[in-house]
């Protein structure tokens, strides 16, 4: 077992160092899949002039008050909602409407505030990235295992399958080529929604239970501090206290059941869909790891470029609501910077792959996006789907 399986690039034991210093201290990769980076020229160029633009314009690559503006909608709105469950006088379909309201508000706080601490990118100070990054345990998951399968593993090994547990929904959905395939896979593009809205009740209940248990995410294994166990088990026994034992008690198990579900299905359905459009879309390639060593012949910022691609970037209210992750291009690039300054580095990265004649994948609206995942996971419900050259045919 060795750390990491990145020695030979410096970039990538500087940035997990950076990136989630708690989770590379206790984690270990066992996978076969590395990067050529000897003739690493792309990105040091890019990241001269990113870094040119943040000294040049005086600016931090942290948030500033246009995310903490978010902030101070999003919270007192949450939390206004929730005592109004509890307090307020309602109908059934104001209560329906309500808890629409706040599975949105929630997930906007997930992609704003969480994605960011949890990046160390929300603020400057390491203890205000920490403190925000628990809303990850608010929401009904654990911030710690959230860092180790995204911040670690999916931001490096993106789309590889094997490794990326953002890919790793097989059998009930096959996100690759490579995956086994079942019979229920061809009606995949039409079921798949239903079970994104199913994504958080399964983080709550399942899923980040056999991380927790197997101390593994996909092939990487994750080792806890006595911290790390004492903030999983009281985050999830605080979710349900707050958002079942309280509820209950104020209104009923029945009413509470509706709104629950309700919130859940609006958090996952969201959620799944805006990381989903980021990667498994008809532009982006795909990787397998395999039981032999394998290196891929081009440098990981290359490698981003090629399984990452934007939507909706025109759109001001949608890159408010998702916390820039309509600009996935320019967050895997540079996941430490806040989603705040995406729109100014879009110009810069874009600019950069049309020197270097690297693709630049954008989408110019969600629903263009939404139809193109559409597209990619009923051609990956045909039994003869298969990688060309990372492309998805059929």
């Amino acid at each position: 077992m060795r750390l990491a399986a990145l020695p030979d690039f410096s970039i990538f034991s500087h940035y997990l160092g950076r990136l989630c210093p708690v989770a590379y201290r206790f984690i270990s990769v066992m996978a076969k899949v590395s990067f050529n980076n000897s003739q690493r020229v792309f990105y040091p160029s890019l990241k001269r002039e990113v870094d040119a633009y943040f000294a040049g314009n005086g600016l931090k690559k942290t948030g500033n008050w246009a995310l903490y503006s978010k902030a101070l909608v999003l919270f007192p709105l949450a939390l206004g909602i929730y005592f109004f469950f509890l307090f307020g006088a309602y109908s059934a379909l104001a209560g329906v409407g309500l808890s629409v309201l706040l599975g949105l508000t929630l997930v906007s706080i997930a992609f704003n505030v969480m994605h960011d601490a949890c990046h160390g990118s929300y603020s400057s100070r390491k203890w205000v990235n920490d403190l925000m990054s628990h809303t990850m345990n608010a929401l009904g998951s654990n911030s710690f295992i959230w860092k180790v399968k995204h911040n670690v593993v999916h931001h490096t090994y993106t789309n590889v399958d094997g490794i990326d547990d953002d890919i790793a929904k097989s059998p009930v959905l096959r996100l690759c080529p490579t995956q086994e395939w079942k019979p229920a896979h061809r009606f995949q593009h039409v079921y798949m929604f239903g079970v994104y809205a199913l994504s958080t009740i399964l983080w709550l209940f399942l899923t980040d239970w056999i991380k927790y248990f197997k101390r593994k995410v996909v092939v990487t294994e994750m080792k806890m501090s006595p911290w790390d166990h004492t903030v999983f088990w009281a985050g999830k026994l605080l979710y349900v206290l707050f958002y079942a034992v309280i509820p209950i008690l104020f209104v009923g198990w029945l009413p509470w059941l509706v709104g629950f579900l309700i919130i859940h299905i609006v958090m996952g359905t969201t959620l799944a869909v805006v990381f989903q459009l980021a990667h498994v879309v008809e532009k982006t390639e795909f990787e397998a790891a395999g039981e032999e060593a394998k290196v891929l012949d081009r440098e990981w910022a290359v490698h981003e470029l090629r399984t990452t691609a934007n939507f909706a970037t025109g759109s001001k209210w949608i890159s408010w609501f998702v916390g820039g992750l309509n600009y996935q291009v320019e967050h895997h690039l540079f996941p430490r910077i806040s989603h705040v300054h995406y729109p100014a580095l879009s110009r810069i990265v874009r600019a950069h792959c049309a020197r270097y004649d690297i693709p630049y994948h954008t989408y110019p609206t969600m629903l263009e996006a939404i139809a193109s995942h559409i597209r990619v996971m009923k051609a990956l419900g045909k039994k003869e789907a298969r990688l060309e050259e990372g492309r998805i045919a059929a």
